[in-house]
């Protein structure tokens, strides 16, 4: 890969589909690219789902095309754990500053996997949202790009570190990296900051904090992926037996002035699909969906109908008022159906909180954008280029229509600022 630096040059920020689609796109039109990208891997949530709307693929469908590309492109410069501590300028000669955090391992790793039989400290594992462990020094995923460990700085300076780094036989560990900064030239900036879940933490009335058997719907995809914290199989966090009731409460925390004002388009669809992953793994288990309305766009109305035709399949309109923690510990689910004013407290074995999206630029994590909605999506207006949900809610295929868009009016925009 290049160090491109210059007026003709598109920084892309985020590593996400988005990010990972307006980069390679930009890249293919014959202009230098630096992606920028604050986690270890690319990716983003996408490479955190089971399977992903409108065709039910797994990530490993669309995402290995675009590794590809980005490994055989000689435009593309990739710098993870790295984000953008400031920019000056305007279109045609922006300076960035780009700050990186230490990895602890170097590009020569060979991800052989020498280092983590060796560690014994176990931490919180990002990929699975916290819901089990992995060694301090780990691969982030079986299909991470770049395909390199990292070493959590929790070890570095002890002993165990120390094990750590002789058991490389590359020499690729690096116990004395610290966090760096460095300033790039670029001609135009794409935004593709991307999203994170809503703390479910802040809807107290759902108890997720302290009741385990309930979980989000982003939780919901790990438990349902081969590669998540159960192998696959969707069972109660609490006991791991298997879910024969479950419960997929719509909204929650989207469409309420409290917490996110406004609809965040993906969360319908996705209860739609963990209903058919419960119904995939367990013939006998019995599915609610509590729901305000039930949004479906484009094709995949006929998604929603299938599953209505499932006789162990529940729409209740309604949106639960709180969950109490029932006698056995189970979540009970409160509330009064909206046609029926029928007044519930039922039990489920599992539910699922369908929390929406909100823009990572929310919490203040990158400079001032002037181009910025009340919500903290991205305008895509001015000098602002957004890609992807940076802009607002999308899916998956709507992310990567929204990304060659911004591709495009980057190229735009360096091509007719000189």
């Amino acid at each position: 890969m290049t160090n491109p630096s210059g007026s003709r040059t598109i920084m892309v920020v985020g590593g996400g589909i988005s990010g990972i689609t307006a980069a390679v796109e930009a890249a293919e039109a014959g202009f230098d690219v630096v992606l920028i990208e604050k986690t270890p891997t690319l990716g983003g949530r996408v490479a955190q789902m089971n399977r992903y709307f409108p065709k039910l693929c797994h990530p490993t469908c669309g995402l290995e095309i675009n590794y590809q590309r980005i490994k055989k492109s000689k435009r593309i410069s990739v710098y993870t754990m790295s984000t953008v501590a400031k920019v000056a300028g305007k279109t045609g000669g922006y300076t960035v500053t780009v700050k990186t955090k230490p990895r602890h391992v170097k590009p020569n790793c060979t991800a052989c996997g020498d280092c983590a039989k060796v560690a014994e400290t176990e931490v919180a594992n990002p990929f699975n949202y916290g819901m089990n462990t992995v060694k301090a020094a780990y691969l982030p995923h079986g299909m991470a790009f770049p395909m390199r460990y990292v070493v959590d700085p929790s070890v570095a300076g002890t002993p165990e570190g120390e094990a750590i780094k002789a058991a490389c036989t590359v020499g690729a560990v690096d116990l004395d990296q610290t966090e760096d900064s460095f300033d790039l030239q670029v001609g135009a900036i794409v935004w593709a900051t991307g999203w994170r879940p809503y703390p479910a933490a802040n809807l107290t009335a759902y108890r997720w904090s302290d009741l385990p058997n309930v979980v989000t719907n982003v939780e919901m995809e790990r438990l349902a992926s081969v590669d998540g914290p159960t192998k696959g199989k969707i069972v109660r966090p609490s006991d791991g037996a298997a879910p024969k009731t479950v419960a997929l409460i719509q909204c929650a925390g989207s469409r309420d002035l409290n917490h996110l004002g406004y609809c965040s388009r993906i969360c319908c669809l996705a209860s739609m699909k963990h209903a058919a992953y419960v119904r995939e793994q367990y013939a006998d288990a019995q599915v609610d969906v509590y729901y305000i309305d039930l949004r479906a766009h484009d094709k995949l109305e006929s998604f929603v109908q299938r599953l209505k035709r499932d006789p162990q399949v529940a729409f209740i309109k309604s949106k639960p008022s709180r969950i109490e923690a029932g006698e056995n510990g189970n979540p009970v689910v409160c509330g009064e159906n909206t046609l029926t004013r029928e007044i519930y407290a039922k039990p489920y074995d599992l539910v699922v909180l369908a929390t929406g999206m909100q823009p990572s630029v929310a919490e203040g994590e990158m400079p001032d954008l002037g181009g910025v909605d009340e919500y903290g999506f991205i305008f895509a207006e001015g000098e602002d280029i957004s890609a992807g949900v940076a802009a607002g809610p999308l899916d998956v295929s709507m992310s990567v229509q929204s990304a060659t868009a911004a591709a495009c009016k980057a190229i735009r925009a360096v091509t007719t600022a000189h």
